[in-house]
């Protein structure tokens, strides 16, 4: 009985290897599903076409020279650059014929996702900053309630003026043992 469970149990485990190794489905190694580079997309193509076509067609309404045809022309001539970056910056686009960013964690495509991450926690850090900050200097006057409902507008903008260099001040605050506090004067809940 033992024997023919183990022969059973082997037999399945073998069918089970070799369906694995002789039937596995074949891999597409493309760079990102379904998008191509914008410079070779017809769509994309399309959709610079589309946007020139409406200005032109706004741009023949004005005489030559009159400052609404020059500010058109401009305009046209920055939506044919912007499509130009966008093609030689190696952005990949969808079927939509937009460019879409891939934050996949590959180098070729760093660009896409650095630069606005660390401008995003930058910008988030100076909010946080300048709002911690604000709170701190509420917390002496009499009513602090109060200044957090109605903001007192010249200590906030003080506030936001310095704010600009929250890493360096976090840092400072960091290193001078300002930043943090105690463990003993943090509250725990009982539970």
């Amino acid at each position: 009985m033992i024997g023919e469970f183990t022969l059973k149990k082997t037999s399945f485990l073998l069918f089970l290897v070799l369906s694995i190794l002789f039937f596995h489905p074949s891999f597409s190694y493309a760079d990102v599903s379904g998008l191509q580079p914008c410079k070779d997309s017809p769509a994309f193509t399309k959709r610079l076409q589309n946007s020139v076509k409406k200005l032109e067609a706004r741009l023949s309404k004005y005489e030559p020279s009159t400052p609404p045809f020059l500010a058109i022309q401009k305009q046209i001539d920055k939506t044919k650059m912007r499509f130009d970056r966008y093609g030689k910056a190696g952005l990949l686009c969808g079927t939509d014929g937009l460019p879409h960013l891939i934050a996949d964690g590959r180098w070729n495509h760093a660009g896409e996702f650095i630069f606005p991450g660390l401008l995003f926690i930058y910008i988030t850090g100076w909010i946080g900053w300048v709002g911690r900050g604000y709170l701190q200097a509420i917390s002496d006057t009499s009513k602090p309630m109060e200044k957090e409902i109605i903001i007192d507008v010249p200590l906030a903008l003080k506030f936001s003026a310095s704010g600009f260099t929250w890493p360096l001040a976090a840092w400072q605050e960091f290193t001078s043992g300002k930043l943090l506090v105690d463990s003993n004067d943090i509250t725990v809940s009982p539970r």
